[in-house]
């Protein structure tokens, strides 16, 4: 099932193309350990967790030396897959369940990802800046703005203002509202045709 990665991003590289297909075996086998994805859902790696992270893309396309952090990475998404396609920056990974950390470590390391470091911690007790922070429905926006303002730094040199981008789906009304005037939303559906991806979207904060 890596094809649908190639077919959506024919520019990758042969590296690129070897990472994305190794995915497959490391989370097969570390989910039969421990439970990352949910084990109905395993089937569905390059979809439902590889492709959606890098719906993140579609909203912008990270400089190089840019800084992201992904709060609670889980096994690795959005933030593997996305150091994977952007070699040139790099990924924190945080995330407060050690035993998932553990996924992430070991999956970064066996396809080779200089790119990405990962840490067992709560949001609020990471202290580093970055340009960005990325994560996928960890918790409402409103909490994950007011947590992460102290993480984002300054300096900006990218063509979206450093903020918080984020993948979401279903009814987003209540959680966006604070955010109206600011907020820029990006409809997954538009870049990717499978079913999955029709109420999936990807939300822009800036915090600055």
């Amino acid at each position: 099932m890596e094809e649908i990665i190639r077919h959506y991003y024919p520019a990758l590289n042969g590296r690129q193309i070897q990472q994305f297909a190794a995915l497959n075996a490391l989370y097969a086998d570390w989910n039969a350990k421990i439970n990352v994805i949910s084990r109905k859902d395993i089937g569905n790696l390059y979809v439902h967790h590889v492709l959606h992270s890098l719906g993140i893309e579609k909203m912008i396309r990270f400089e190089a030396n840019t800084s992201v952090m992904d709060v609670g990475t889980g096994g690795g998404f959005p933030g593997i897959p996305l150091a994977i396609l952007f070699p040139d920056v790099s990924f924190h990974l945080v995330d407060s369940v050690g035993k998932k950390i553990k996924v992430a470590q070991a999956v970064a390391e066996a396809v080779g990802l200089t790119n990405v470091i990962v840490r067992h911690c709560r949001l609020e007790d990471e202290k580093e800046k970055f340009d960005f922070i990325v994560s996928r429905a960890v918790m409402p926006l409103p909490q994950l703005v007011g947590a992460a303002r102290k993480n984002i730094r300054r300096e900006q040199h990218n063509a979206l203002p450093n903020g918080l981008i984020s993948l979401k789906g279903g009814n987003l009304q209540s959680e966006t509202a604070p955010f109206r005037k600011q907020i820029i939303t990006v409809d997954l559906s538009d870049h990717f045709k499978e079913p999955f991806f029709d109420t999936k979207k990807v939300i822009f904060i800036p915090i600055i």
